[in-house]
């Protein structure tokens, strides 16, 4: 085998390690929100669903989002993880392009590469729909999440959520449901 095999190999073998979802071919490109407004945007969400990957292991998840200044949306993003401890980070995100408001590009981290954070579908009150995918060549890797203003969502949501991921050959069989039960979580609003 090659270097570049062996790369591969390893990198594949580390994914499929940590349950993220593998799937064939480079990334789609969903549409995302149509006229998105990043101000409607901004507070707090709940991650109702997710595909699992390594950075988010915790229970309680949510993600709050203000405006750090024009054009730089603060991320910060906290989790109860299983031994009772309460995980967060915080980032920024910023839209690659002002003509697509809805392609965000996040980073948690000082000189480390951007990820995308695509706003596929929000109606700001109820739900949001975010999508991101790293390409690996002829392999790629997908992220969705399901976020909510409030701790549950509508069902017949959560199922036209589903069929719009499942339009662009993500997993929803894969999606994991995250715990918000309000006693659960209560040492997340201490």
């Amino acid at each position: 085998m090659n270097a570049i095999q062996v790369i591969s190999l390893t990198l594949l073998s580390a994914l499929a390690v940590n349950a993220q979802v593998l799937m064939p071919g480079r990334c789609p490109k969903p549409a995302v929100q149509e006229n998105f407004d990043t101000a409607r945007y901004l507070g707090k969400w709940y991650d109702f669903q997710r595909l699992p990957h390594a950075f988010q292991k915790g229970e309680c998840c949510t993600a709050t989002y203000s405006l750090k200044s024009p054009g730089v949306v603060g991320v910060f993003n906290s989790e109860l993880l299983a031994d009772g401890t309460i995980s967060s980070i915080s980032g920024s995100a910023t839209a690659k392009d002002p003509s697509e408001p809805a392609k965000l590009q996040v980073s948690f981290f000082e000189n480390a590469p951007h990820a995308p954070y695509w706003v596929l579908s929000t109606d700001y009150d109820t739900y949001s729909l975010v999508y991101s995918c790293t390409d690996l060549g002829v392999m790629h890797v997908d992220f969705a999440w399901i976020l909510s203003r409030e701790p549950t969502l509508p069902e017949e949501t959560l199922e036209e959520l589903h069929g719009t991921l499942s339009s662009i050959g993500v997993r929803v069989d894969k999606l994991l449901t995250t715990n918000q039960d309000a006693a659960y979580c209560s040492a997340m609003n201490q």
